[in-house]
């Protein structure tokens, strides 16, 4: 009994205390709510607001102490008690983690911050989930864009298979779609971009939804997206990807990238080929024939540590062929001669350097010129144009640790050239734009980012503004709790008059009369938007993510094609909405759930009516089962509710389904993917079009038209 408690009595006097400071080990930034667990004991502890923890009466002996947060890597290690220095708080540094909880750092707002502290509300979609979707449609970003909430990508051309993208219901020519921070897609090639971007050359792409005009200025009324490039890793990087489709496509797609010392590579080359597919037996390609080349090679140089930056070419060639099938066929005749052709060429350059001032400052400088030259055929009209277009900014970044500024200047041109005798639509604009920004740290719970831009357009509009565009924008991050947070904003924006647009592009550009800028109002837009995010832990290895935004924007005086003349409308165009994704993530297990309200009206002299190609209701489902580096499956639903059409009547709500298969060895991935499995096509539900098979006049395109599309294909990864 004596010895008992001796015995006792050492066990209560051998109490251990155990502390720690968790922090990122990238920022150094403290972790709080950060959670210890020692298994053997059964006993936890959560990280105070100083990212202390503290676990009090823990015995003498060996012990295990696993310390998690969501969105890093857990700590696993063995500690020895007692300690040689029992008062010792020890630093924990956890690094992000590389799947779906990942910390994500953004480019777009050019301060390079993580994602959850910047005021401005920005989607991003990393590697792993581009990953994903290169394995879907390895040859275009036209489904990446299509399955993101808020999104809607509109079909242009019949027989084509030319697409825009709207977001919150607002036509194409309100957006703006840049690749590192530059526009390369905009103008005569707007509707083709879509089709000739792979994103096996992207490492992350970025949404804006809403009013960024500040930094990035006219055009940019509903919002953008941003494609960002990969870049040379110290591991090289040779990836080889070849695809083939149920509907007669073939991609073959190579990858290269190397960073040595001082200079770095990344090499990308593409050939996609299509042949002309009908399978409901209309007589017109539900995808056109299709053969492109591209090649992408960037150089980079880090020449010390201050100086960085590379230079890259943007080439592409592409042949698309659509319409009547004969006619594709070789086979015209007198009652089979319409086709649609889309000849293309793009060369652009782009550079980028930076210039390191300090820890907290920098200089940079982009650049861009792009040439694009296309040739548009139809039976019995040829429409020919080049287009010439630059884009130079400089600007000034510095991190504080409470306030963060951009400061810079841009210049911007385009000039367009049609072919006689449409060389009356010659189109010519420079824009000079000055812009600042500022990004306050009030408290750990309030964030407020305010910015001005100044744009001057020549040659100038008609009234109102008459070239010469303030555009001040705000908003603000609220960090409610450790797991609730809200963002506010809003801003102006404007859009200069341009030929380039859906509407030109659903006409093939025939009879359509120039514009006259002078003479032609700028539209003009206000825009809100706010959201409620709410992220939490589920255990040790699950998160839920629940994000709901509200938005409005407004336009006025619209252009409008009226008698083949683009005018201002009377009016304003109101679009509002409403968003809400829902992300649930248990280990391997991933659920995705996402629903767009749209509601969009043209209030034009005083009478409101629906905008039509705008469904008011969208829904989307995706899961996803992967064991990291061995195997992924995925399943994807989407519902697209109805919506009005241009001649008055109604299209149909469908629903389609996708299945993924994916398994994964070190250096081969093998994959089949199926989309549209439920075969939802337009032309099941009536004709596509009016008139005769000789002339055609088509209908709006609002649902498939390919049916059921299954591809397969290899991914070998040589080098990595």
């Amino acid at each position: 009994m004596l010895i008992l408690c001796m015995l006792l009595s050492h066990w209560i006097i051998a109490q251990n205390t155990f502390r720690a400071k968790v922090v990122n080990d990238q920022t150094k930034a403290i972790l709080k709510s950060a959670t210890a667990n020692i298994p053997d004991l059964k006993i936890s502890a959560v990280a105070d607001t100083s990212g202390l923890i503290i676990i009090p009466n823990i015995p003498n002996g060996k012990f295990k102490i696993e310390i998690t947060y969501v969105g890093f890597d857990k700590s696993e290690k063995v500690y020895n008690f007692p300690q040689t220095n029992p008062d010792q708080i020890i630093e924990v540094n956890l690094g992000p983690s590389t799947g779906e909880l990942a910390e994500v750092t953004v480019q777009t707002t050019r301060t390079n911050q993580n994602l959850r502290d910047i005021p401005t509300r920005i989607e991003a979609l990393p590697l792993e989930e581009l990953d994903e979707k290169s394995t879907m449609r390895p040859g275009d970003i036209k489904m990446l864009l299509g399955e993101t909430t808020g999104i809607h990508v509109q079909q242009t051309s019949a027989v084509s298979g030319t697409a825009s993208f709207r977001i919150q219901g607002l036509d194409s020519r309100y957006t703006q779609l840049l690749q590192d921070g530059m526009p390369l897609y905009a103008g005569f090639s707007g509707n083709l971009s879509l089709l000739q971007i792979s994103p096996l050359d992207l490492r992350q792409v970025e949404f804006i939804k809403g009013s960024a005009s500040t930094l990035y200025g006219g055009g940019a009324i509903a919002g953008l997206v941003n494609l960002i490039s990969k870049v040379p890793e110290k591991e090289p990087e040779l990836t080889l990807l070849l695809n083939g489709t149920s509907a007669k496509g073939a991609d073959a797609s190579i990858y290269y990238s190397q960073k040595w010392q001082h200079i770095g590579t990344t090499i990308f080359g593409a050939y996609n080929y299509n042949g002309a597919f009908d399978p409901s037996n209309t007589g017109f390609s539900a995808i056109p024939q299709t053969k492109r080349f591209s090649v992408n090679p960037k150089v980079f140089l880090y020449m010390d540590e201050h100086n960085s930056g590379w230079f890259g070419v943007n080439t592409t060639y592409e042949n698309r062929f659509g319409g009547d099938m004969q006619v594709i066929d070789g086979k015209a005749d007198n009652n089979h001669q319409y086709f649609e052709s889309n000849k293309t060429f793009r060369f652009s350059t782009q550079l980028s350097f930076t210039h390191k001032i300090d820890e907290e400052s920098r200089l940079n400088f982009k650049n861009t010129v792009g040439y694009f030259d296309r040739d548009l055929g139809e039976h019995a009209f040829d429409f020919k144009g080049k287009q010439l277009s630059s884009f130079s900014e400089v600007n000034y970044v510095r991190n504080g640790e409470k306030a963060a500024w951009v400061a810079g200047a841009n210049l911007v041109t385009d000039h367009f050239t049609a072919d006689p005798p449409q060389n009356s639509l010659n189109y010519n604009l420079t824009t000079v734009g000055a812009f600042i920004q500022n990004t306050y740290k009030a408290a750990n719970w309030f964030s407020l980012e305010t910015g001005l831009r100044l744009d001057d357009n020549t040659p100038s509009p008609g009234k109102p503004s008459n070239g010469l565009f303030l555009l001040p924008r705000m908003n603000v991050l609220f960090k409610l709790t450790d797991h609730l947070s809200s963002r506010v904003g809003g801003g102006l924006g404007y859009k200069m008059p341009t030929l380039f647009n859906d509407e030109s592009e659903q006409d093939g550009y025939q009879q359509i009369q120039p514009l006259n800028i002078g003479n032609t109002q700028a539209e003009q837009s206000y825009g809100l938007n706010g959201d409620l995010n709410y992220r939490s832990a589920l255990g040790d290895e699950a998160v839920i993510n629940i994000n709901q935004l509200f938005f409005s924007t407004r336009v006025d005086r619209p252009l409008i094609l009226q008698n083949n003349t683009f005018i201002n409308a009377p009016g304003h165009l109101l679009s509002r909405g409403a968003e809400t994704n829902i992300k649930l993530v248990m280990d391997e297990l991933v659920f995705y759930l996402g629903y767009t309200y749209t509601d969009t009206k043209q209030h034009f002299n005083g009478l409101a009516a629906t905008q039509p190609l705008t469904p008011k209701n969208q829904f989307s489902f995706d899961s996803t089962y992967e064991i990291e580096g061995s195997f992924r499956f995925g399943a994807e639903s989407f519902y697209t509710g109805p919506q009005l059409l241009s001649d008055g009547t109604t299209g149909k709500g469908y629903v389609t389904f996708g299945l993924l298969i994916q398994k994964m060895w070190k250096h081969l991935d093998i994959y089949v993917n199926a989309e549209n499995l439920t075969d939802q096509r337009q032309t099941k539900w009536g004709s596509i079009y009016t008139g005769s098979i000789t002339n055609p006049n088509f209908k709006d395109i609002y649902a498939p038209l390919d049916g059921v599309v299954v591809n397969a294909g290899i991914r070998i990864k040589l080098l990595n």
